[in-house]
């Protein structure tokens, strides 16, 4: 069985600063704030999990955010991803393009015109993507193309030279 863990022995600073997050009106300051304070007193992880309604896990992740960051670990950070990565890269993007310029009705489809779901359907049929996309992720690709998809919707070329 694993030692429980506890946050190590508080300086003056990090005390009043662990106190003052108890003032705080920002939930998550407050909330690890509550935590701290309860580990610092001698709390286990369980037990300060059953006091606050929260999970083992959760106390355990927040004594271990302040072990590696120390009291900067009370201001909540950014949720956003750090890195994306666009699911259709540029080699895969101009053949989507050169979708747009055919009926849906060469594929096989029963449509004249195109839809998101459609779209990303004969992708994936056409083997320009590995797995089915969203029609998000579609719309997205197309606006790094430069292309309004109220305007590609309707943008099929004729086949009939007059």
């Amino acid at each position: 069985m694993n030692n429980p863990l506890f946050v190590h022995p508080l300086s003056d600073t990090e005390r009043e600063t662990i106190y003052s997050g108890l003032r705080s009106s920002v939930a998550f300051t407050l909330r690890r704030s509550q935590i701290l304070r309860a580990s610092a007193d001698g709390q286990t992880a369980r037990q300060i999990a059953r006091q606050l309604g929260c999970s083992d896990q959760t106390v355990r992740n927040v004594l271990r955010a302040f072990a590696r960051e120390g009291v900067a670990c009370l201001m909540p950070q950014s949720s956003r991803p750090k890195r994306i990565h666009a699911a259709l890269d540029a080699s895969q993007r101009e053949p989507l393009r050169d979708l747009l310029h055919q009926s849906p009705r060469v594929f096989g489809k029963a449509r004249s015109t195109w839809t998101l779901d459609l779209l990303a359907e004969v992708c994936v049929e056409q083997s320009l993507t590995q797995r089915r996309l969203s029609d998000e992720t579609i719309r997205q690709a197309l606006r790094r193309l430069q292309i309004k998809w109220q305007r590609a919707k309707h943008w099929i070329t004729s086949p009939d030279p007059a």
